[in-house]
């Protein structure tokens, strides 16, 4: 197995940067494998009494993707393919309204929100590193650091990886703690 077969694989001995974009596109990368090439039926399971399901996972996280390096980092909307005036309910109009998408418009508003994810952060650590306040802060005005926002979105996705994980073995069966060395996704962008 090479470094190539696993490129999810954080760093053994990296740099703090490294080793939490690492944990995060691990994170990205397990999750994407749990939701992938799914039909729109795959993406509408649920399991017992919630209403989660992976289809709803793919859209919220592409939201907390485009959120957290737009208006949390900069202060800026959120844009994109978001029109957030046109939602019924703020928080949960991406887990509602995912059923009514595409699998091909799920797959390819996570995977490019991810996208967007990697240019800005690649860019802001470019210019601040992990250190360096961002536009939001706590009630005592206190601001944020980048180090927050990304550690808040490796929680996010270790929270949603595991409701994944339920939803896809609910589906056909897909266990497991990482891809498989050498997958990609089949559906939509690689990530």
């Amino acid at each position: 197995m090479t470094e190539g077969d696993t490129p999810w694989e954080p760093p053994l001995a990296g740099t703090e940067s490294e080793h939490l974009i690492g944990a995060l596109d691990r994170l990205r990368a397990t999750f994407r494998w749990k939701a992938d090439d799914l039909d729109a039926a795959g993406l509408r399971t649920r399991v017992g009494a919630s209403s989660l399901t992976i289809g709803g996972l793919l859209k919220h996280l592409a939201v907390v993707e485009d959120y957290t390096f737009t208006v949390k980092f900069a202060g800026t909307p959120i844009g994109g393919p978001w029109r957030p005036a046109e939602w019924d309910d703020e928080f949960e109009w991406p887990f509602t309204s995912a059923a009514r998408d595409t699998p091909a418009e799920l797959y390819a508003l996570w995977d490019d929100a991810v996208a967007r994810s990697r240019e800005r952060l690649a860019a802001a650590l470019a210019d601040g590193g992990l250190d360096q306040r961002v536009h939001i802060s706590g009630p005592d005005g206190q601001h944020a650091t980048l180090r927050r926002l990304v550690c808040d979105l490796i929680e996010e996705y270790g929270r949603h990886t595991g409701h994944a994980d339920l939803l896809r073995e609910a589906v056909d069966g897909r266990t497991g703690e990482d891809p498989p060395p050498g997958w990609r996704a089949k559906s939509g962008v690689p990530a």
